[in-house]
């Protein structure tokens, strides 16, 4: 049949078609009419039957809708747009440079503000971050970490196979580490080369014994790997304090079971903490038991509700000695995290990071181990400010996962728990997958350690500082209540100036 002729066939069928599909949209709305108005576990249907689903529709959509057309720059909630585009342009290497003056209100109480010195540090005078090593004196093999800026712990599992790649080739281009996550070790963290910190969680997964209890001997086979640098006990996260880790049944893959050493496609739910601690001292013994199989550093993530637990540790650490301390606290702010949780916890329980971090050092430092014992800051941390702040309350290195997943393309979808993400990142469907390129990615995420780096020592600069690791809370200020500003050393006067503090 000629072009011709099939061109007209098709244009006298288009009106018996187009009748065909109005009478199939009828159908459905008279079904959906009857159905609604019959059916009575939703009274909103019920009295607006058909045209009450569209209350759904658009409650669904409005939180995409929001932070495109209607809520100001530092409006939205858990990163606003401001953050967000700091991210996205410092990892694709732009200028971070803004016009005519700032957005950003520094009257709400808890804002930082940084102490810039009349004379400045020239970037002649400038000198390199200091390498700090963790665990030196105390494991067989101690870290000499580079960066001061890192990967927290995301598990293959709970982000996808593509993702892992990225951060873990760009983690190894950066020169940062990269944290498991509780997922265990997927052939994807090795593979990018990077250094990494295997997390051992409540349950265990990768080094599990068929129990649920701790395997020597899967331990010491993931400690011969040379890449993994140090490990990580996670006593409790942010998203959910209290209660271990979460992983719906739909993102267990048969790759991901086995890595797990779990069931495939059944809901993973992790204890609420590790069953051979039970308090403080327990807590050493198991460190300790971690310490001694795998001859490397080992610390554990925790939040903070009161540090009366954490001072009978460290009261107990200086009973039996230094060697028994943890070589590194990770502390976790509870404001959320990229984990599925329960909304209860997410919102309600646990410090944030802004009151707890400044806690541990304090509690460190007036049990005399601030030299054998290393602070990791993590939580809600994904500008050069945030860094910075952590540095000065005491830190001596900072994590974040939110702010790596947007470098990769994260867009705050909030469908992280629904195997349904957009972009790419924590989902297992191939074809979403398909817009995540892990090679391009590794670079954005490069960048985004590069520029943060950069621009956190500009910070210290600007305070008169040589190093960043010199900044400390004489550099910063507090905004209170009643709008004013207080130095932070004045607010947490514990934490005396070091001597390599310089006056400003």
């Amino acid at each position: 049949m000629p072009a011709s002729d099939t061109f007209n066939a098709i244009l006298n069928l288009m009106p018996v078609l187009f009748i065909w599909l109005l009478g199939l949209i009828f159908a459905v709305v008279v079904f959906t009419f009857i159905f609604d108005i019959t059916q009575s576990k939703n009274a909103v249907l019920r009295n607006y039957p058909v045209i009450g689903h569209f209350r759904y529709l658009f409650s669904n959509l409005g939180e995409f809708f929001r932070q495109y057309f209607f809520a100001m720059d530092r409006e939205e909630m858990p990163f606003n747009r401001a953050e967000r585009e700091w991210v996205n342009r410092a990892s694709k290497g732009k200028d971070n440079t803004i016009a005519f003056g700032s957005t950003k209100n520094l009257n709400v109480p808890g804002s930082t503000i940084f102490i810039n010195c009349p004379f400045p540090t020239l970037d002649s005078d400038a000198v390199k971050t200091k390498v700090v090593t963790i665990g030196e004196g105390y494991s067989e093999h101690p870290y000499a970490a580079q960066s001061i800026f890192n990967i927290s712990g995301m598990s293959y599992g709970a982000i996808s196979k593509p993702a892992v790649l990225a951060l873990s080739n760009g983690a190894r281009k950066a020169g940062c580490w990269m944290n498991t996550g509780e997922g265990g070790l997927s052939p994807y963290h090795l593979e990018g080369g990077a250094d990494l910190v295997f997390q051992i969680g409540t349950a265990k997964y990768g080094v599990r014994n068929e129990d649920g209890s701790l395997s020597q001997k899967k331990l010491k086979k993931i400690a011969q790997h040379d890449q993994v640098k140090m490990f990580e006990l996670k006593v409790s996260q942010g998203a959910k304090p209290g209660k271990g880790g979460i992983l719906p049944g739909v993102k267990i893959t048969a790759e991901i079971a086995n890595i797990r050493d779990i069931p495939e496609g059944q809901d993973s739910i992790s204890p609420n903490r590790h069953i051979e601690a039970s308090n403080a001292g327990e807590l050493l013994d198991l460190i300790n038991r971690v310490r001694d199989i795998t001859k490397k550093p080992v610390g554990f993530k925790t939040v903070i509700g009161h540090t009366r637990w954490l001072e009978a540790l460290l009261d107990e650490v200086n009973k039996r000695g230094t060697d028994s301390a943890p070589d590194f606290i990770t502390v976790d702010g509870g404001d959320g995290g990229t984990g599925a949780a329960p909304m209860a916890l997410m919102d309600n329980v646990g410090l944030p990071l802004k009151e707890a971090l400044p806690l541990v050092v304090d509690a460190i430092m007036r049990c005399g181990l601030e030299d054998r014992i290393k602070v990791i800051a993590s939580g809600k941390m994904i500008t050069p400010a945030d860094v910075a702040w952590a540095i000065c309350a005491g830190a001596d290195f900072v994590t974040s996962a939110r702010g790596f997943m947007f470098a990769i393309g994260c867009i705050q979808s909030l469908k992280c728990n629904k195997n349904t993400c957009p972009t790419g990142i924590t989902t297992h469907n191939k074809r979403l997958q398909k817009g995540l390129n892990p090679k391009n990615k590794a670079e954005k995420v490069k960048n985004y350690v590069d520029n943060m780096t950069k621009t956190v020592e500009t910070i210290a600069h600007s305070c008169g500082v040589k190093e960043v690791r010199r900044l400390n809370r004489t550099h910063v200020r507090i905004v209170q209540i009643n709008g004013k500003s207080i130095p932070m050393n004045e607010l947490c006067p514990i934490c005396p100036e070091g001597e390599n503090h310089e006056s400003i």
